[in-house]
């Protein structure tokens, strides 16, 4: 099967990248919003995952407040961004994951959006996550 150009535009949403673009004060919000501008002018699918949403949701809530964590929820399921909820089969790749990758430490969220990754074929990650990385997939970064 061939990739077209407009194929390879489809990025997974990390948790760290909603982090980023939320909170002001982070050290990567600046670039942050100079990909996800880049992303919506170059007309990039835009995906994440359940499990993301529910990081993400928890590290709002913890670090912010309670309100903002909401917001941000709402807007990402009112936005284009397609939400991959995790099949059975992701969480088993994502077990086997962990087991063969011991010498890092990938959480089981990261391992789920992995597998969701290799799944869908999604070759580019926007996160502030070395772990993207460290696994083999292309961290989104600004210009």
């Amino acid at each position: 099967m061939s990739t077209s150009p407009a194929d390879s535009r489809r990025v997974l949403v990390d948790t760290s990248a909603y982090f980023a673009l939320t909170d002001a004060d982070d050290a990567n919000h600046a670039a942050a919003f100079a990909i996800v501008t880049r992303l919506a002018d170059e007309r990039w699918r835009l995906f994440t995952t359940n499990f993301i949403l529910a990081e993400t949701h928890a590290l709002l809530l913890a670090r912010l407040d309670r309100g903002i964590a909401l917001k941000v929820l709402q807007e990402i399921n009112q936005s284009s961004t397609t939400i991959v909820r995790a099949t059975r089969a992701d969480e088993r790749r994502a077990l086997a994951i962990l087991k063969q990758y011991q010498d890092k430490d990938f959480s089981y969220s990261d391992a789920v959006s992995f597998a969701i990754m290799e799944r869908l074929r999604i070759p580019y990650s926007f996160a502030f996550d070395r772990h993207f990385a460290q696994y083999g997939f292309t961290i989104l970064i600004s210009n």
